[in-house]
């Protein structure tokens, strides 16, 4: 167990850490969210003892680790880490950065080392790349030697800092599904993530990081679900959601559609469901409701629903009441017919963006059967 009591950590300009207590229990598998620059990278790094603590005490099980004299060494094998960059050694080969530390740091032989190792490539699914240097490998591959590389000291804890976030987003799956299986082991896991799906998926608990400190902590399902806390819940929401304006004919259409394909591919959407949100987008908003409105005032959201192989898509539009669902051209409504599930429009004569078109966007067929046209009475 890892005991954590008022850890604070200052630099000359700013305080990431300011009064951190905690306690991490054995397998616990704990993502730790927020946003930038509340501590979180820190955090692990203490842990680990990379950055010295400004003030409070750190225990593994009853060894006080940030006392006087303690070897810190000792420590590092304790709590392994895995950057974001992976920081392999580039002249040596993916089982040579395996068999490094096991062999300098720990006295193994280097036989037993081997033979381990190639067990561990075995684990995250490259063996058949033990011989090649990192310059040969894609960022997930390299990603995978680098959690391997950790594993095989054998760490207490396994401690990492947003392992995902440097590789393109067609490699964060591979990546992942090493982290995920890793995860049912037992072994005890701290993972920075912005990934929510993720998160949920592999964590017992969850830490928000915000104002210095641990925000808010419970399971993935109070976090996520329901938070108790304001900063929280703003937090959630920007992480479940793509929320951009459109305030002229001439916004750039492919920046749009590309922004919406990256947060597809980063939640792990499925080709198909993507394709109909981009073709939703395109047809609804780009060849219909962009054309009608003579000054465009639009707010577009597109959620991950919670409703397996669905997502959520609304616009909500300035101007006088016009249902754009029961005025759109008929070639683009027999287009949406396959992607849309559930469909709503309504108007709010006392917002500034009071029309507001709703739909749940579905992998298989749905259909617009009518349009649901909801008042304020």
């Amino acid at each position: 167990m890892i005991r954590i009591e008022h850890l604070r950590k200052e630099y000359s300009d700013i305080t990431p850490l300011k009064d951190v207590s905690t306690e991490i229990g054995d397998g616990d598998v704990i993502s730790v969210i927020g946003p930038s620059g509340t501590g979180k990278s820190t955090l692990l790094r203490c842990i680990n003892l990379l950055e010295k603590p400004t003030s409070g005490k750190i225990f593994f099980d009853d060894m006080e680790i940030t006392a006087p004299g303690c070897n810190m060494e000792k420590v590092r094998r304790k709590a392994g880490m895995v950057f974001q960059s992976f920081n392999l050694f580039p002249h040596l080969t993916a089982i040579e950065n395996i068999m490094l530390a096991p062999v300098d740091l720990a006295g193994k032989a280097k036989q037993e080392a081997y033979d381990e190792g190639m067990e561990l490539l075995r684990m995250v699914g490259l063996s058949e790349k033990a011989l090649s240097y990192p310059e040969e490998l894609s960022g997930g591959q390299k990603q995978r030697i680098a959690i391997a590389r950790t594993l095989a000291m054998d760490p207490d804890i396994i401690l990492m800092d947003e392992p995902t976030s440097a590789l393109d987003p067609t490699m964060v799956g591979e990546v992942q599904e090493v982290i995920r299986e890793l995860s049912k082991t037992g072994k005890t896991m701290m993972i920075v993530t912005h990934e929510m799906d993720f998160a949920r998926a592999i964590s017992n608990r969850v830490f928000y990081m915000d104002d210095g400190g641990i925000y808010e902590s419970g399971t993935p399902e109070e976090i996520f679900d329901h938070p108790a806390n304001q900063k929280t819940r703003r937090f959630v929401k920007q992480l479940k959601a793509l929320e951009f304006d459109i305030e002229s004919r001439d916004y750039d259409f492919p920046g749009r559609q590309g922004q919406i394909e990256a947060y597809c591919i980063k939640n792990q959407v499925s080709m198909r469901l993507t394709k109909h949100v981009m073709l939703t987008f395109e047809e609804l908003i780009q060849q219909n409701l962009i054309k009608a409105l003579e000054y465009p005032r639009i707010h577009i959201s597109i959620d991950l629903s919670g409703q397996s192989g669905t997502m959520d898509f609304s616009a909500d539009y300035a101007g006088v009441q016009y249902n754009i669902l029961s005025k759109c051209d008929p070639l683009s409504l027999a287009v949406l017919k396959s992607a849309i599930r559930e469909e709503e429009y309504s108007f709010d004569e006392t917002k500034e963006y009071g029309n507001r078109v709703y739909l749940k966007i579905g992998e298989v067929n749905g259909g617009v059967n009518g349009v649901t046209e909801n008042r304020p009475r």
